[in-house]
């Protein structure tokens, strides 16, 4: 099991990275929720990671904290919920505001996520209402306010948005709406996709 990664972040295309790590560049997946917070392409970054196995494929997810990480591994015990999923959660809402959704059993909160049904929210709150208390609250990287790093790569900053989104669940009709009602002027696309995602939750 790969539980932490340190080295320089060469890529960042929502929600992808790429960190190398002593000459090995390992493909990462990574909620908004880190994205916000990671520094500039170039610069040094530690991941506490989980890898997820399968026959035809090895995934490694990474985030910033641990809170976040053990929040995704909760997230993904649920019956119906699997690592894609456990991203857009992650993704939509800040570490805190999806505990306190789950706590306080805001199942129609969590339908508003792209791919959450009904059925699902009723399970993450059944599932998780109790066993989150341990995580506690406050630890997670804020999304309020918070400016984002420049996001390497092709393409122009909306484009790469709506990229992200589609990646995160959303279908392209739905992704290409948040973006536009986005003033996306010399904004990053990581910043655009925070003032996507917090149209959705409002």
């Amino acid at each position: 099991m790969i539980g932490r990664l340190h080295g320089q972040l060469l890529e960042k295309q929502p929600p992808a990275l790429l960190l190398e790590v002593h000459g090995v560049g390992y493909e990462i997946e990574a909620p908004m929720s880190t994205f916000y917070s990671l520094p500039a392409a170039g610069e040094a970054v530690t991941l506490y990671t989980h890898l997820s196995v399968k026959e035809d494929a090895h995934h490694l997810y990474g985030f910033l904290t641990r809170l976040e990480r053990s929040l995704f591994r909760s997230l993904i015990r649920v019956n119906g919920v699997g690592p894609k999923l456990a991203l857009t959660l992650l993704s939509g809402m800040s570490v805190d505001e999806l505990i306190h959704a789950i706590q306080q059993q805001d199942a129609a909160g969590l339908t508003r996520l792209p791919g959450v049904g009904r059925k699902t929210a009723q399970r993450l709150v059944i599932e998780l209402k109790d066993g989150l208390s341990d995580l506690g609250a406050g630890g997670g990287p804020r999304t309020d306010g918070q400016r984002a790093s420049p996001v390497t790569g092709q393409g122009d900053a909306s484009s790469d948005a709506i990229a992200a989104l589609v990646a995160l669940g959303y279908r392209p009709a739905e992704a290409s709406r948040l973006v536009s009602g986005v003033d996306s002027g010399g904004r990053p696309s990581e910043e655009i996709i925070r003032l996507a995602l917090q149209n959705t939750v409002r």
